[in-house]
């Protein structure tokens, strides 16, 4: 596929995925957007679904191939899909990324900031928080910055 056509079909995926828009979403998979481009500012296609709790978008997203753990990096879109879901207390979408194997211990900032289950508990989000000690977080030590 050509690099323009790509670009465009990556713009187009982001603007359904703000409409929270799922057949659109589908239908710019099939024909070839990439689960796992990023925007121009680094912001992953799944950590969007995930923080803004669509979780039929994010299911689409992963069973097209969307790691469930990748980090995003955009100003103000850092972190991974699961530490984004839990901070807004989106539990539809913390299932779906639970049943994609998507990691309950992993820490956001490489590893060094918070995880899923701290987001969850400062929401407070007690759905989202059992939902995560449900599926083997447990409260940690590791101070958050």
């Amino acid at each position: 596929m050509k690099q323009r056509k790509r670009k465009k079909l990556s713009h187009h995926l982001f603007e359904a995925i703000l409409a929270g828009d799922a057949l659109r979403t589908k239908a710019l998979l099939r024909r070839g957007a990439s689960p796992e481009g990023r925007d121009t500012d680094g912001t992953t296609p799944l950590y969007l679904a995930s923080v803004q709790g669509e979780a039929e978008t994010a299911r689409l997203l992963l069973e097209a191939g969307a790691s469930p753990d990748t980090e995003s990096s955009g100003p103000g879109s850092e972190g991974t899909p699961l530490c984004a879901a839990a901070c807004w207390g989106h539990t539809e979408t913390i299932r779906q990324l639970l049943a994609h194997s998507a990691d309950p211990h992993l820490r956001e900032d490489h590893g060094a900031g918070r995880s899923p289950l701290e987001w969850a508990d400062n929401g407070p989000h007690p759905d989202a928080a059992e939902l995560l000690r449900a599926a083997g977080a447990r409260p940690t030590t590791h101070p958050a910055p």
